[in-house]
């Protein structure tokens, strides 16, 4: 029997037919503004204050600090959640940038793939995490000069988080709706595939996902509609409303 992760999005466990397969990579894709960000962040802070399911978010972009105020916009106590250890914020973001950070998981040393691994690791074994995100894939592309070795940076961690078993959402920015990433390689990696869109509707934006591909598992291949509302993202029916 398969085993399902609930993802703490209302209406997503509907459509993928009871949650994400326990143990895979999920690729979270979509233009900026899509809300990649925050679908991930609801993800890891219901499964470890609603499941019982610690996790690890590893932001490569923002600033702790910034995902925290953003967090507590949607009653997400994400501060709660890591005193009493059932979420760890890597701070990979200020290492990259060459910034300072106070924050107790970074990369004192500076930004390296094989030291990100290393914390990643320390982490999840830390707190027992069976939920991990790494935000943003996209960012590595500042860090190394040629396509090879994003390609291969990519590839270590996607090894690394299977020899962990975590369910993990990885996500990636891309600037058109024929390309499912930055660097053409995340998707090859990833058990399964979700996009974000921000169209306009009659002078209006909409948003949208579809999740295009879930291995191991049944699923709605119709672009269905959400909103980030006070609580966060949920789908609507495909009607709308």
């Amino acid at each position: 029997m398969i085993e399902r992760v609930k993802t703490g999005i209302p209406g997503l466990d509907e459509i993928t037919n009871g949650g994400f397969v326990k143990g895979t990579n999920v690729l979270v894709t979509g233009a900026a503004g899509t809300g990649k960000t925050i679908f991930c962040m609801q993800f890891l802070y219901y499964g470890a204050s609603e499941y019982d399911e610690p996790g690890v978010f590893v932001t490569l972009e923002e600033r702790p600090n910034d995902l925290r105020r953003e967090a507590r916009q949607f009653g997400w106590d994400i501060e709660k959640m890591e005193r009493e250890g059932k979420l760890i914020i890597i701070d990979a973001a200020s290492s990259r940038a060459g910034l300072p950070t106070s924050e107790p998981y970074t990369l004192r040393r500076g930004f390296d793939i094989s030291t990100l691994a290393q914390e990643i690791y320390k982490a999840t074994k830390e707190i027992n995490a069976e939920r991990v995100v790494i935000d943003s894939l996209s960012s590595l592309g500042i860090r190394f000069e040629s396509l090879t070795a994003i390609r291969t940076a990519i590839f270590k961690i996607a090894s690394l988080l299977n020899d962990l078993n975590t369910t993990s959402l990885l996500t990636s920015e891309i600037t058109s709706k024929h390309e499912f990433s930055r660097f053409g390689v995340e998707e090859f990696i990833a058990q399964g595939i979700i996009i974000l869109y921000l169209n306009e509707e009659r002078g209006e934006l909409k948003r949208s996902l579809v999740v295009r591909k879930l291995r191991f598992s049944k699923h709605s291949l119709k672009v269905m509609p959400f909103e980030i509302g006070d609580n966060g993202i949920i789908i609507l029916p495909s009607g709308g409303i």
